[in-house]
């Protein structure tokens, strides 16, 4: 895979943090300042109480069965590991009741992760001596296991920008056991490459499918190893599938912005109606994809066209950004300020700057879980492709960047006409087209309930999936993961909790869901192309295209 690590000097502080957390209006600042003294005097007696309780051995702290980094059987059993954890968690708890109930969602989200990081930087686990099952691993080898853990260190030190390694992506190649779905890359722009893929069967549906993937992201997540797949699963249900792949921006691109995007979009549309020689396509999104294809299918319907979106499925999308959202900590003037002025320097906002903010809103499990693995432990982190595909980095262009920062600090798409796409004004309502939403359980960026409010917004008929899983785990989800379920129901109710009520839970993926909703929406069976493309749009170079690994 291409590499896209970038050392960058200036996102600054420890482990990748970025330096923007620690300004005047910042996470710390928040949580420092929502702290009342008399609310800082009561922590600190229920606090010296429980030290009390926890040293004479009668406190009934435990932790959570599911906390991964208390797993190991000597916390329960070892005196001194059980009093140690115990003290940890009620430091934990005390931080975490020094946040008022009643700050605004933003100052919350940004003392909540204020209080993580410190939390999650101090648990024991994090030390050799504190970690029983390392420090029994490095008896074992005899220190062999310190030894290579001070290796992975350094390595990750020098090549890593100090971030604990949270992959072995040397197993994988786009184009070898990532994204070899048959297909071909049938037209191509300075901004994308569409691929259709290959027909299994002698019939398709006739209305063909567009996937519209996030602007920063490779596409390849949408079809990854063989039997994990989305591409290859909508290709085996008879769906004339197509998708974008779009081109990795480097500085030169700064000036790429939204509208650039929705103009591609327009034309990605258009084509795939041309090849497949019908009035209307299906289209699906997922993230940030989902914004735009929303932005797309209200400018059509503005201009009189909104029959061409047959129908419209947004996956882990958010419409409304004013919401309870971990990504609410970082709408504060400094870091929008330093985000804007940074990218304008350097063209684009770097994909691994990108992924430092997202990996620090989840530190226990994307952080410190890894530290243990790699360096207390000795043991080089897994081969997994989700994992792979996230490290394989892209950029930003400054122009877009600025364009998602307004959108997200004024929350522009959920008032109609206060967004305006090429002059048009967009209205939500105006989308008629139905539409299939996709939520995520355990979603800590775009969370479900936020995701749910778009069967709100647009003016369709809406069915709603909720399905087990996190941001990205939940999008790669195949019928053959045996976890897989889904809760699913129209998405008529007015809120997600009224809906929750309505829903009925579905063993396998939400991608069965979809199929089944959308093939019923496909028109009729109609023979399968002999060719990919078309005359006008000939078939180039073989999927995955060349964009994706530059």
């Amino acid at each position: 895979m291409a590499d896209s690590s970038q050392r960058n000097e200036d996102t600054g502080a420890t482990w990748g943090l970025p330096s923007s957390l620690f300004g005047l209006d910042g996470p710390f600042a928040t949580y420092m300042r929502s702290a009342n003294p008399f609310a800082l005097f009561q922590q600190n007696m229920a606090l010296y109480q429980q030290f009390v309780d926890i040293a004479l051995g009668t406190s009934k702290i435990a932790p959570d069965a599911r906390d991964w980094r208390f797993q190991d059987e000597t916390w329960a059993k070892n005196p001194f590991y059980r009093r140690l954890s115990q003290a940890y968690l009620a430091m934990t708890e005390a931080v975490q009741n020094m946040i008022p109930d009643d700050l605004a969602d933003d100052d919350k989200a940004r003392a909540q992760l204020a209080a993580d990081i410190v939390t999650s930087a101090f648990a024991p686990t994090n030390t050799l001596l504190g970690n029983p099952a390392a420090a029994l691993r490095a008896i074992e080898t005899k220190g062999d296991s310190v030894a290579k853990g001070f290796r992975n260190f350094v390595d990750d030190w020098l090549n890593n920008d100090g971030m604990p390694s949270q992959v072995d992506a040397s197993k994988f190649q786009v184009g070898k056991n990532l994204g070899v779905t048959p297909g071909k890359v049938v037209h191509k722009t300075e901004m994308f490459e569409l691929i259709q893929y290959a027909p299994q069967g002698d019939t398709v549906y006739e209305i063909p499918v567009l996937l519209i993937p996030p602007q920063i992201g490779r596409f390849y997540f949408t079809d990854l190893a063989p039997g994990r797949s989305f591409a290859e699963y909508a290709v085996s249900q008879g769906l004339n599938h197509f998708v974008v792949s779009w081109r990795n921006p480097q500085p030169e691109h700064r000036d790429w912005g939204l509208e650039d995007y929705i103009e591609s979009a327009l034309e990605a549309v258009e084509t795939v109606a041309l090849i497949s020689g019908t009035p209307k396509i299906n289209l699906i999104s997922f993230c940030a994809g989902g914004i735009l294809s929303s932005i797309v299918a209200g400018y059509l319907a503005q201009k009189g066209r909104g029959d061409m979106i047959n129908t419209l499925a947004l996956c882990v999308t958010m419409l409304n950004w004013k919401v309870d959202a971990s990504i609410g900590a970082f709408r504060f003037p400094a870091a929008l300020t330093m985000a804007k002025a940074q990218t304008e320097m350097k063209g684009v906002l770097p994909g691994s700057d990108l992924h430092k903010v997202f990996t620090w809103l989840r530190p226990n499990d994307l952080v410190w879980n890894y530290w243990v693995n790699n360096y207390l432990m000795g043991d080089m982190p897994s081969a997994f492709d989700i994992l792979a595909w996230n490290k394989d980095n892209t950029n930003l262009p400054a122009k877009l960047h600025s364009d998602f920062l307004r959108i997200f600090e004024e929350n522009l798409l959920i008032e109609p006409g206060a967004f305006e796409a090429m002059g048009t004004p967009i209205d939500l309502g105006d989308i008629t087209c139905d539409n299939f939403i996709v939520g995520a359980v355990t979603d800590h960026l775009t969370p479900w309930k936020a995701c749910y409010q778009a069967c709100n917004f647009l003016g369709g008929d809406s069915t709603f999936a909720l399905s087990n899983g996190g941001h990205v785990a939940a999008l790669v989800n195949p019928p053959s993961n045996p976890k897989a379920h889904h809760f699913i129901a129209p998405g008529t109710a007015p809120n997600a909790d009224a809906w929750m009520e309505t829903a009925s839970r579905e063993k396998g993926s939400w991608w069965e869901g979809w199929a089944k909703w959308v093939i019923a929406r496909s028109g009729k069976r109609v023979p399968a192309p002999k060719q990919l493309g078309s005359k006008a749009f000939p078939a180039g170079i073989g999927a995955p295209g060349e964009y994706v690994t530059q």
